[in-house]
């Protein structure tokens, strides 16, 4: 039978450990039930995007041969019905002119969002953004960019990059939701997306200690497991 001061401790130690980690353990049961129960294309806004959407075609553009400088990458862009070559992420040229944009207008911007999003939106606001934190919705994306916010229940922003003039996310409360879920999920609360943080795996030690302990308080009351191990002192 085990000593009654080893059996406190072990209750003690599994009660605190439960303390440390409840709170984190039920942020992982909501975030997964969460992410189980939600459409990832909802999350990424595709609700909002314009299913009938077409690119579209140009023809007589400028020769690759005649741009001033070495091409890498490009990709042909297209702004209020005129064709640009976006080259090597860096600078936009008319690609029949030949003439450099530096950077797009935030008039431009809008006519670029409304290409891609649903009819019926109406712009409440537009911010030009420099820079972003790790927290920001924007995080990760090319800058300087253009906020696009829109006068609609899910607050629904979307952003188009300002030197290139493509459209590269929207973002709506249900993503807020689970951004803030996943950082809670992975417990990465700087940039939300690294699994091999130290706190995790603190954490994720301390469970497997909980569970283990609780194992362990669970022999240590057991009546039945406490009766057989006395039969079994009996007869050796």
């Amino acid at each position: 039978m085990i000593d009654r001061k080893i059996a406190f401790r072990i209750r003690k130690t599994h009660r605190y450990l439960g303390l440390l980690i409840g709170i984190q353990f039920l942020a992982w049961t909501i975030s997964g039930l969460y992410f189980s129960w939600t459409d990832i294309d909802e999350i990424h806004g595709d609700l909002f995007l314009n299913p009938n959407r077409k690119a579209e075609s140009f023809q007589n553009l400028l020769p690759l041969d005649s741009i001033p400088q070495s091409i890498e990458t490009i990709q042909l862009v297209s702004l209020d019905l005129q064709p640009y070559y976006w080259i090597n992420k860096s600078r936009l040229y008319h690609a029949r002119t030949g003439a450099i944009k530096e950077q797009i207008s935030d008039s431009e911007a809008i006519r670029v969002a409304q290409k891609y999003l649903i009819d019926g939106l109406k712009v409440k606001k537009i911010e030009l953004i420099q820079e972003t934190d790790s927290h920001h919705e924007y995080r990760g994306g090319s800058l300087p960019a253009y906020a696009i916010h829109y006068d609609h229940p899910d607050l629904l922003v979307a952003y188009i990059d300002a030197r290139s003039g493509m459209f590269h996310k929207v973002r709506h409360q249900s993503w807020r939701w689970f951004d803030f879920l996943w950082m809670s999920h992975t417990m990465d609360y700087q940039g939300r997306d690294d699994f091999n943080n130290l706190l995790l795996r603190v954490f994720s030690l301390f469970g497997v200690f909980t569970v283990l302990s609780g194992f362990v308080l669970w022999a240590t009351s057991s009546p039945t497991l406490i009766k057989w191990t006395k039969k079994f002192k009996v007869k050796s």
